[in-house]
C-alpha cells in the first residue's frame, strides 16, 4: 500500500480528515515519485543484467551453490535460482514504487523462511544472494537513488538473515 492508502485507509477507520502531518507524508511521497518511477524503471529494464551479474557475483562467492550436492547444481536448479533472483527484484521495484516496505512483506516474506527450509534451501544462502542482487542494482543507480533503493534490500536481507 502507498502512503496515500495508508492515510486514507487509517483516517476513515477513525471517521476523520487526514491530519496535518498525514498530508505532509502525502505531499513528501508525491515529491519523490519521480525519483521512485525511475529507480524501478531502470531495475525492470535490466533485469537480465542485474539477474546475470548477481548470480556470478554469488557463485564466486559460494562455489558450493553450483557444485555437485549444492542447492543450484545443474541446469534446471540454477534456472530457478535466476527464476527467484528477478521475482525478487520485481518485488522490490513494487515496494519503491509504494514508498513503503509492506508490499515486499505481504507478497514475499511471510513464511519465505519456512517454504525454503522445507525445499533444503539454506536461507543464510538467499540472504547472501539478496546482497549480492543489490550490489548489482545499486551499481547501475546514481548515488541518490541507490539511497533510495538500498532500504529496501536491506529489509529482505534482514528479514532472511
Amino acid at each position: 500500500m502507498s502512503v496515500v492508502s495508508q492515510v486514507i485507509l487509517q483516517a476513515d477507520d477513525q471517521l476523520r480528515y487526514p491530519s496535518s502531518g498525514e498530508l505532509k507524508s502525502m505531499t513528501d511521497f508525491f515529491k519523490t515519485g519521480e525519483q521512485r518511477v525511475r529507480i524501478a524503471s531502470t531495475l525492470s529494464e535490466s533485469e537480465k543484467k542485474i539477474v546475470e551479474e548477481a548470480s556470478k557475483r554469488l557463485w564466486q562467492k559460494r562455489p558450493d551453490f553450483i557444485a555437485p550436492g549444492g542447492n543450484a547444481y545443474g541446469q534446471r536448479q540454477r534456472a530457478l535460482c535466476l527464476r527467484d533472483y528477478g521475482w525478487y527484484l520485481r518485488l522490490i521495484t513494487y515496494g519503491i514504487l509504494a514508498g513503503d516496505k509492506e508490499p515486499i512483506e505481504k507478497i514475499g516474506l511471510i513464511g519465505v523462511k519456512e517454504m525454503y527450509n522445507s525445499l533444503g534451501v539454506p536461507v543464510p544462502g538467499m540472504a547472501e544472494s539478496i546482497r549480492c542482487l543489490k550490489d548489482a542494482s545499486l551499481a547501475l543507480l546514481s548515488k541518490e537513488d541507490a539511497a533510495e533503493a538500498a532500504p529496501y534490500f536491506d529489509f529482505i536481507i534482514q528479514s532472511m538473515s
